[in-house]
């Protein structure tokens, strides 16, 4: 009898978890070539039966007019250098299934291993040097897809974010430099994600989470969220995400709240049109607080409660297809306001309050950017941009970009290292990083996929 029921339920386990179901595809058959974040391919180049081959390069030169003497560049996870050619990522990996187990690992080589993970504060707690752990690896998680409706997908590891729309690769974005809204939310989660295709149009998928981009936790409380997705054709996408957590280091009392909304919209499509093919706008809204610990959310409250700290920030881009889409004309910006500056990306060098690794009661730092409780911080940007595309694979983009904010904040002509530039020289006593107010950069880079 035993025997009887353990056949019956692995069969019945078998059925509703067998390999993905090829009619029920989510999103299947819409074009989403033309979205902001998204791949741009009509399909993959290097597929089989179990894998898929996912190779990217990401080279650029930016000129930043500031001209800093360190070549530093100051509040971007795009960029890490001006005035050099730069490899920023260099990634490999591939997406595997068998049988309804499926996997991703994508590594990454490049100035983005130093750039992003620099901003978790989480590896300070505890060993292991997480930072340099996960630096070569942008996602990595396997699980399990069941034939339920049009796919259910339970996957653990690390795995991107969709908040702030845009993506992590650059070649599916837009726009180079990133808007203050996706520059300062995160790039990847590390835990575990169920995503739940209920009908074509519709994905659901929950979050549980080490933290707000964190390689661990910052403390007892892991973080919550969940995405959702809903595109009900082909010209017309909508996003929400929203997020729950605490992510101060150390104030566990302290927690976070962050929603995240996108609409995407394809006003204009002629396929087959001699001049202009495709026209599309791009519109971004994030609304978050911390509230606790010192801290009152949206309202300055007394000395016991602490002062406001919320998170308001906007983007919108448009974007005008031509030349039978080898050619791309974007424009856009935005706008943040952020006062404690908790999502602000701290500056680096000299001016860095990360804690020192050699001495961590010490900051990274001799002249520290400030982002206590209080601290106020506002920006705002806008760019343009030209994208050919001779094909599918390769982009080509010059772009110009510029970015103010309303204290001291990007790199200016004395940088952020020392009075030379070269980490060797020692600090004069009248010396100071040199943080200016806004900057103004050109951009070039050539965005390979396969």
């Amino acid at each position: 009898m035993n025997n009887l029921l353990s056949v019956l339920l692995l069969a019945s386990v078998q059925t509703f978890a067998q390999a993905p179901d090829t009619t029920k595809v989510p999103f299947g058959g819409m074009d989403m070539t033309w979205q902001n974040g998204n791949d741009r391919r009509d399909q993959p180049n290097l597929q089989s039966k179990y894998v898929t081959g996912i190779v990217m390069l990401d080279v650029n030169y930016t000129h930043s007019f500031n001209n800093p003497n360190d070549n530093t560049v100051v509040g971007s996870t795009a960029l890490a250098r001006n005035n050099e050619v730069q490899v920023s990522s260099a990634a490999l990996g591939g997406e595997f299934n068998y049988n309804g187990a499926r996997g991703r690992i994508i590594t990454q080589f490049g100035t983005r291993s130093i750039v992003v993970p620099r901003n978790d504060y989480s590896v300070y707690r505890g060993q292991y040097q997480l930072n340099n752990a996960y630096r070569y690896i942008s996602e990595a998680y396997a699980g399990y897809h069941f034939n339920k409706w049009y796919g259910i997908n339970v996957d653990a590891g690390m795995f991107m974010s969709y908040i702030g729309l845009n993506s992590y690769y650059q070649v599916e974005n837009w726009e180079y430099q990133a808007s203050f809204t996706s520059d300062n939310t995160p790039w990847f989660f590390n835990g575990v994600r169920v995503q739940i295709f209920p009908s074509k149009h519709l994905k659901i998928e929950p979050w549980l989470i080490n933290g707000w981009q964190s390689y661990g936790k910052f403390n007892a409380m892991p973080g919550a969220g969940f995405n959702i997705t809903y595109a009900p054709n082909d010209n017309l996408k909508l996003i929400t995400n929203n997020y729950f957590g605490s992510d101060a280091a150390m104030i566990p009392d302290r927690k976070r709240f962050h929603s995240d909304n996108s609409v995407l919209y394809r006003y204009y499509n002629k396929p087959n049109s001699n001049g202009i093919t495709r026209m599309a706008f791009s519109l971004t809204g994030d609304i978050g607080f911390e509230k606790g610990g010192g801290v009152n959310g949206f309202s300055n409250g007394d000395s016991t409660k602490g002062p406001a700290q919320y998170f308001l920030s906007a983007m919108f881009y448009n974007r005008t297809w031509f030349a039978h889409d080898h050619l791309a004309w974007t424009i856009g910006g935005g706008a943040m306001k952020n006062p404690g500056r908790y999502l602000v990306l701290y500056p680096t060098g000299q001016a860095s309050p990360l804690p020192n690794p050699a001495d961590p009661t010490k900051t990274e730092g001799a002249y520290p950017f400030s982002a206590n409780p209080g601290d106020q911080f506002a920006g705002w940007d806008c760019s343009t941009n030209l994208d050919w595309m001779p094909n599918q694979n390769l982009t080509f983009r010059i772009e110009y970009v510029h970015r103010h904010a309303n204290v001291p904040y990007f790199a200016g002509k004395g940088g952020v290292t020392s009075p030379t530039g070269y980490t060797t020289t020692p600090l004069p006593a009248d010396w100071r990083p040199d943080l200016v107010k806004s900057e103004d950069r050109i951009i070039c880079a050539i965005l390979f996929r396969l």
